[in-house]
């Protein structure tokens, strides 16, 4: 495979990072791009293309941040490696999916790196530590400090149901898949009716990260409704209902999706007053990468 074939293997991994870091999908493929352009100019070899893009990538993401917000200047908690992390669990928290941009806020750049890349993407620490050029402990530090933050952040009352099904609406539009992560359950499942089947949708998915995956902007044409007097969506065309999503909401998390597609399920749904989606941006063009 040619570089510029190994480039677009590796391109929706690096957009899915740069997004969840810059929490913006139309500045994270920017940051991608660069990256492309960086690669195409290098002269040296480069032995393991994925970590390299890996690293670029997300280095080109933290100038980005910090072009926005200084790092602040403080030291590293000396905690050894082996204190107890305060946070553990805290991403289960009703309130942190809907809430996460204003968490994110709320860290320094290289906070919210090592927070986003490990705690969100699961990459490892060695790699981290590579993009923010200190140690490996130092990286490790950095994301409980920052998951420290997170459980700091005042979460009030658990989030209603329709919050918590808007918030998910909106990072699907946004294509902003770590909100998508942390609104959804650890053994969230996706599943589907006959009729919904029939229509192409799949069967079942199970997991955070592939229903993440899914859902990751391609809810553009869902519109907030009621289902049997629950919170949901469903795709319109042409002013009609075609399939219905059936959210299962406890604990502020996303439990499950149903799609659903009988006649009656979709003669029954009622749109719900006060939740009309924004307008999806409209997308401009980026040059794609020639051999």
């Amino acid at each position: 495979m040619d570089l510029t074939g190994q480039f677009e293997a590796e391109r929706p991994r690096l957009v899915r990072i740069a997004a969840g870091v810059l929490d913006d999908r139309a500045e994270g493929e920017d940051m991608v791009q660069q990256a492309w352009l960086r690669l195409h100019g290098t002269r040296t070899t480069i032995e393991n293309l994925p970590a390299w893009l890996t690293v670029v990538t997300t280095r080109l993401c933290l100038d980005r941040l910090r072009a926005k917000v200084p790092e602040p200047a403080e030291t590293l908690p000396d905690d050894g490696g082996t204190a107890t992390d305060p946070a553990d669990g805290v991403l289960e928290a009703a309130a942190v999916g809907v809430a996460l941009q204003a968490v994110l806020e709320r860290l320094s750049p290289s906070e919210r790196v090592a927070f986003v890349l490990h705690d969100t993407l699961g990459v490892e620490f060695r790699t981290i530590a590579a993009v923010l050029a200190v140690s490996a402990d130092a990286a490790r530090k950095l994301a409980s400090r920052a998951r420290a933050k997170v459980a700091a952040f005042p979460p009030g009352d658990a989030a209603a149901d329709w919050q918590v099904v808007d918030a998910f609406l909106a990072a699907s539009r946004g294509g902003s898949f770590t909100r998508l992560l942390h609104l959804l359950a650890p053994d969230v499942v996706v599943s589907a009716d006959a009729a919904a089947i029939a229509t192409g949708t799949p069967e079942r998915i199970e997991g955070r990260q592939s229903v993440a995956a899914m859902f990751d902007g391609a809810a553009a044409a869902a519109l907030p409704v009621f289902v049997d007097a629950r919170p949901g969506a469903a795709w319109f065309n042409r002013g009609a209902a075609r399939v219905a999503f059936d959210f299962a909401v406890a604990d502020g998390l996303v439990q499950a999706i149903t799609f659903r597609a009988e006649p009656d399920v979709l003669a029954s749904l009622t749109r719900r007053a006060g939740a009309n989606r924004k307008e999806r941006p409209a997308v401009t063009s980026r040059p794609r990468p020639s051999s």
